[in-house]
């Protein structure tokens, strides 16, 4: 579907529907963009699958928004998929492509003062080491854990509940004690996982107090305005604007959205059903 309008479009993937917390920040920060989302709801969970099927299914999804939606600009929402398949989708199309990493990566590099931070993220996504790459890249010394039981806690609905707040608390404290038998002195925390923006209210309230927490969906939205030249960034005060909006999965699109309207702050409207084959 081409674009025929002067707003730019661009695509936002996720291997699910946790992405939309990406989608979201984009919004509030391009209000006049147009938006084509697709989660690849099939193939799900990617941190399963080798490399070289993640980068198959990441490029197909990448083309679908690109070929079919006029994307002309791509925004990677999976953390696993940024880890892991980046390149192949950057040779996959011919628009510029941004990831979640780099820029969560750089935010906490401009938030540190100390130098050490602590990431959080899935078991696939902390295997991959590229939160640690890219921080290390810039001069930080990380350290990662995978925090497996939040992604179910957010998705049960458990965003203020005590439960919740207690694994926080629990996965925090081994990472204060990693840090300190390395002789790490962390005080920034990044959330390395499309679902954590959920619960930043209750990392806030965990994290010692002067410690920063990394909402990595909003550092990438504000890495877009820049990559994008600002393009469908805020109109001037006072004049009002409505987002277009258009979500794709490749299966069970009622539970898509069920649990992407509580993602993404609204109703997702319905979900177009998409078939990218095996």
């Amino acid at each position: 579907m081409p674009n025929t309008t002067d707003s730019p479009t661009i695509g936002v993937f996720d291997s699910g529907f946790g992405g939309l917390t990406v989608l979201r920040a984009l919004i509030a920060h391009m209000p006049q963009a147009r938006f084509a989302f697709l989660g690849d709801t099939a193939r799900l969970p990617y941190g399963s699958k080798s490399r070289r099927t993640i980068a198959r299914y990441a490029a197909q999804s990448a083309q679908f928004l690109v070929r079919e939606q006029g994307a002309e600009f791509l925004v990677i929402a999976c953390n696993t998929a940024s880890a892991l398949a980046l390149d192949a989708i950057q040779d996959a199309v011919s628009v510029p492509v941004l990831g979640v990493i780099q820029p969560g990566a750089e935010a906490a590099r401009a938030a540190s003062k100390t130098g050490d931070v602590l990431v959080i993220a899935t078991d696939a996504t902390v295997h991959s080491h590229a939160y640690l790459a890219a921080c290390q890249a810039l001069g930080l010394r990380a350290i990662e854990k995978a925090c497996p039981l939040l992604v179910p806690l957010v998705e049960e609905g458990w965003t203020d509940h005590p439960v919740t707040a207690e694994v926080i608390e629990i996965y925090l404290n081994e990472l204060r004690s990693e840090a300190g038998e390395r002789g790490f002195s962390p005080d920034t925390l990044v959330l390395g996982c499309t679902h954590y923006p959920l619960l930043r209210s209750l990392f806030e309230q965990a994290v010692r107090p002067g410690a920063k927490v990394i909402d990595s969906a909003e550092s990438t939205a504000q890495a877009a305005v820049q990559l994008f030249n600002g393009r469908g960034a805020a109109p001037a005060a006072g004049t009002s604007t409505q987002t277009e909006v258009h979500c794709f999965a490749t299966d069970s699109v009622e539970k898509f959205e069920r649990l992407g309207s509580r993602f993404l702050g609204h109703p997702t409207g319905n979900v177009g059903l998409v078939d990218l084959g095996g």
